[in-house]
């Protein structure tokens, strides 16, 4: 029987990170996916192929609208779908066959079938070909994710009615495209076909998008999306979706009560996700999760059981990559003495629609429910050199500081780069930096990350240097 020190089922984000920082700290390492491929929904199903669908998207969009401001003349522009797919898929396979290759580098033995607990030691991994194979372990850690959610009665039948999965690989540019959710998914997506020529139509139970975020960020992407083209039915609720011949019909209620049918092609399904442990053998562990199927851990992700872990979705929270990542970390780390921390209110959010949408830290709404007395500093986009000079003039970034000591306490913006730009956010606010101090730091200029320190001159003395 094959023995390891750690075991980890899942080879997303969370779980591949994981594996390779303990053989780093001499582990005697392996990790178990079901899928003959590594990366997880996030390489396979989302972050990665949604990334490259909204680049892809977006070239199309600036050569179809854009290019003639700039001088670029051209005749007879069309759309290959089929390639567009094709190089998706050519990404997703290069950064899967970059995880076989960093396993390989590290010595970690990945174990491809699916994996059950048959007790607190033992896992019994049911590979494709119907071979049974058991692995002895002291340590084990689950990341095994999420998967789409639904709305009761709703039935994704995989091909007209579908989830994020079927959406980034469908046969044809739908002529009309209902969403169902106004996050980050059903944002992307939509951005995506809307580029491509799709009419799309969002419908969202909230009354505004992205409610996880600031309310200016939900607010100004609304009004660029619409811009854009994207219908909104926000304060609305799906009371049933059904087929009915070759169309999707979904009908919606309004706050005030007023019914609304919607007619598409497809329908997209993007109301969040839950927690994948269907088939881990939990149950034998006697592993305790919450009402909403969550594994339960304690500060250090451990389970009920002592020597099993759990990170990344799986266990709640924010459901992001980068969260599973620094809580696998966390975990290998701790089992050898060292002492990293997590900051979850540091953990950035990112919506990658054109402008970029980002945030970090406390929104204005979470400052006034705590009776927190606090500063905005706020500054557009447009009145940059550099927004002028590329065309990428929508957005703005918003500072929220402590109206007494002038720490950060939030970093909110939308605008070109916004994803990477918040990374300035995050290093400040980990050293608990002021609001003045971003306005000490020299940013190079032209670029888009004077507008953080132009917002933080607005937050500090109500002095930015270009409105």
């Amino acid at each position: 029987m094959n023995a390891y020190d750690i075991a980890i089922i899942g080879s997303g984000p969370g779980g591949y990170v994981t594996a390779i920082r303990a053989a780093q700290l001499g582990f005697k390492t392996t990790l178990i996916e079901k899928y003959p491929t590594l990366g997880g929904t996030c390489l396979n199903v989302g972050c990665i192929p949604s990334k490259a669908l909204l680049d892809s998207s977006e070239h199309y969009h600036q050569a179809q609208k854009n290019f003639s401001i700039h001088g670029i003349l051209y005749k007879d522009l069309s759309l290959d779908f089929k390639q567009l797919i094709a190089r998706k898929d050519q990404v997703v396979k290069q950064t899967c066959d970059g995880m076989k290759y960093l396993m390989d580098k590290n010595k970690i033995n990945v174990h491809y079938g699916w994996g059950t607990f048959k007790d607190k030691n033992h896992i019994s991994i049911y590979g494709r070909d119907k071979s049974v194979e058991e692995i002895e372990f002291r340590y084990a850690i689950i990341a095994t994710g999420s998967k789409p959610s639904s709305l009761p009665g709703l039935d994704i039948d995989k091909k007209r009615i579908i989830s994020s999965t079927e959406a980034l690989a469908l046969a044809e540019v739908p002529k009309r495209l209902i969403v169902i959710g106004g996050g980050v998914i059903g944002l992307e997506i939509s951005s995506v076909y809307n580029r491509l020529g799709s009419e799309v139509v969002v419908v969202e139970f909230m009354n505004r998008l992205i409610p996880i975020m600031d309310h200016t960020l939900s607010k100004e992407s609304q009004k660029i999306l619409k811009k854009s083209g994207i219908q909104f039915h926000l304060s609305t609720r799906v009371t049933g979706v059904k087929m009915q011949d070759a169309e999707v019909i979904v009908k919606t209620e309004t706050q005030e009560g007023k019914n609304i049918q919607l007619t598409g092609d497809y329908c997209l399904v993007a109301v969040g996700r839950k927690p994948f442990t269907e088939g881990l053998g939990l149950e034998k562990l006697g592993i305790e999760k919450d009402a909403k199927g969550f594994v339960l851990v304690n500060a250090n992700m451990q389970t009920s059981v002592e020597n099993v872990y759990a990170i990344g979705d799986v266990i709640g929270g924010i459901m992001l990559a980068h969260k599973a990542e620094e809580e696998g970390l966390c975990v290998v780390e701790r089992l050898v003495g060292q002492k990293p921390h997590i900051d979850y209110n540091l953990i950035p959010s990112v919506v990658y629609t054109w402008p970029e949408v980002a945030g970090v830290g406390k929104t204005e709404t979470q400052l006034q429910e705590k009776c927190i007395s606090y500063k905005t500093g706020q500054f557009p986009m447009r009145a940059l050199g550099r927004a002028r000079a590329s065309g990428d003039m929508d957005g703005l970034v918003k500072i929220l500081a402590d109206e007494k000591t002038d720490e950060i306490l939030g970093v909110h913006m939308i605008g070109a780069r916004a994803a990477d730009m918040i990374m300035e956010a995050v290093t400040v606010m980990e050293f608990r930096a002021s609001a003045e101090d971003i306005t000490r730091i020299s940013h190079p200029h032209p670029t888009f990350s004077e507008a953080i320190r132009e917002a933080a001159l607005s937050a500090t003395s109500n002095r930015p240097l270009h409105i």
